[in-house]
């Protein structure tokens, strides 16, 4: 039984390391910037690892042409470009800490 409870505790520490790794490691890719662009540049948008936009930018001949349906577009494509990099490096390298454990509410 002792035995057990040694092992038991060796795992528990384990899994408090993983747990502080895994919060450090969140902290991390919350601060990391993630760039996309559409249409050529012509929209450019960084966003953070926190899902935040940090910068948008649109090129003058985007905003000239007139035409505000394709600057719509190409804004919610690079934005969505963003977040989609973001999102799969953050699930890449949680997933590496874990162990491809797939631990709940680490994304």
């Amino acid at each position: 039984m002792a035995g057990s409870l040694g092992d038991l505790g060796g795992l528990l520490r384990q899994a408090q390391k993983m747990q502080r790794e895994m919060a450090s490691k969140q902290e991390e890719l919350g601060k990391r910037r993630f760039e996309a662009s559409a249409g050529g540049g012509a929209v450019r948008v960084t966003v953070t690892g926190a899902r935040q936009i940090l910068e948008l930018k649109i090129a003058p001949e985007a905003i000239a042409a007139g035409e505000a349906d394709l600057l719509e577009d190409l804004v919610q494509a690079a934005v969505n470009e963003a977040l989609r990099q973001a999102e799969e490096t953050i699930a890449r390298e949680l997933g590496e800490l874990s162990g491809g454990l797939g631990l709940p509410g680490m994304m």
